[in-house]
């Protein structure tokens, strides 16, 4: 009898089985595995969590779910057998860092928006890890670059460094387009790059202030330029005419009729 899935004691489940796919007699493919191979399965299996997410498909999350589980079970076992730590430390460690960091729940600490939650939680951070690491260096490197900037302009904002407005931001978002516009007018490569650099971190920027989360809204826009693109590319089909044989007005057209 399998145990009461609501109270989550049926993880134990799926650790004996990753102990019995990483046996001796286990599977060849698994047993292969490393911490190292197994990076971009966890990043690729969180991106789907994220598109299931976004296209309310709970029972696509509740799969997805499952996979990003089956990852963390799989390191931690990988780690169990080099002799550093196995999943029952894992849970354990966010067991405690969930306590420490909730102090408004489990201690005397009053907390009563979401606001004054989020500053309790980096103060204890900080404090966590010392004075001798600085603001950012929580961010780790490996973010995908629009969320790694997003994350170092909050961080940077909760010590004061930040725009008093979103306008202000929005007003050096002009003055990094004219620079960038400079650098295209000289054929300057290095410092295009460099200059485009600087724009997209500044609508970071705005979009933080405005409330918007970039990776999101870039995400939808993504998406939405996906699905026009299909439409274009169906309709061209149906005229029995390939995308290359079309000429731009005519693709023009077709994106603003898909708009429409």
């Amino acid at each position: 009898m399998r145990p009461d899935p609501r109270t989550g004691e049926s993880l134990p489940l799926l650790v004996r089985l990753m102990q019995r796919l990483l046996a001796p007699d286990g599977c060849p493919w698994d047993r292969a595995q490393t911490l190292a191979t197994l990076k971009a399965y966890l990043i690729e299996e969180s991106y789907e969590v994220c598109e299931a997410i976004d296209e309310d498909d709970h029972e696509a999350l509740c799969e997805e779910l499952g996979d990003v589980l089956l990852q963390v079970v799989f390191q931690s076992e990988i780690a169990r057998s080099k002799g550093w730590f196995g999943p029952d430390d894992v849970i354990a460690a966010i067991c405690e860092k969930l306590e420490r960091r909730h102090p408004h729940v489990f201690g005397e600490v009053v907390a009563e928006t979401p606001e004054q939650v989020k500053d309790n939680w980096e103060k204890l951070k900080a404090e966590e890890r010392g004075s001798a690491r600085g603001v950012l260096a929580g961010v780790p490197a490996s973010l995908p670059a629009l969320l790694a900037a997003t994350r170092v302009t909050e961080k940077a904002a909760q010590v004061g460094f930040d725009w008093p407005d979103a306008r202000d931001a929005r007003r050096k978002l002009d003055e990094e387009v004219g620079e960038l516009d400079r650098a295209i007018e000289a054929d300057d490569r290095p410092a295009i790059e460099d200059e485009i650099g600087d724009v997209l971190f500044t609508v970071v920027n705005v979009a933080r202030k405005l409330g918007v989360n970039p990776e999101d809204a870039l995400r939808a826009t993504t998406r939405k330029f996906k699905d026009r693109f299909g439409y274009i590319e169906e309709a061209v089909e149906a005229r029995g005419k390939t995308l290359e044989e079309c000429t731009l007005e005519e693709l023009d057209a077709l994106w603003d009729e898909a708009k429409r």
